[in-house]
């Protein structure tokens, strides 16, 4: 049985790493240090990887792009979501509106928000207003709020192309 529409759900969390760039939703974002990973520590962008496959059934983004393999290094994770997405159109669907949220202290996200949402929705060729990007902080809570790392979540309905 085919579903016309399916949602997908996602989470990913990252600590700060000396020497790294700060990379959210695709965009380079200036700060003193940046997300430590195996790739460029994308949490926004990883999130949104894990809510395309989980739509589906696909599983993560941990089995695609594994941590152990050497051509994921210091990928930029435009590529992950870009390859993510072409199995997303491969099984017939696409999107229909991506809501996401990045939690972190510091930086202030808001004023790069406009700049990630056309980011996100250039690599996954949809409109704009498809795409949804939130900041918050964590009210100097847990790792997050003691500016230890970030997280991010995002959830994603997809319909049957065709439908």
């Amino acid at each position: 049985m085919s579903n016309k529409f399916r949602i997908g759900f996602g989470y990913d969390v990252h600590a700060f790493g000396d020497n790294r760039k700060l990379f959210l939703g695709g965009v380079e974002i200036p700060f003193e240090k940046g997300l430590a990973g195996h790739s460029d520590a994308d949490v926004l962008l990883h999130a949104i990887c894990d809510a395309l496959l989980g739509a589906l059934a696909l599983g993560d983004i941990g089995q695609h792009f594994p941590n152990t393999a050497e051509e994921f290094k210091d990928i930029d994770s435009k590529v992950l979501l870009k390859k993510t997405y072409e199995l997303v159109r491969e099984k017939g669907y696409s999107l229909g509106n991506l809501d996401s949220t990045i939690i972190l202290q510091r930086p202030k996200i808001m004023p790069y928000a406009d700049k990630i949402r056309s980011t996100i929705a250039e690599l996954i060729d949809c409109e704009i207003d498809q795409v949804s990007v939130k900041a918050t902080t964590a009210e100097n809570l847990g790792f997050v709020g003691e500016e230890e790392g970030a997280e991010a979540y995002a959830t994603v309905l997809l319909f049957e192309i065709g439908s």
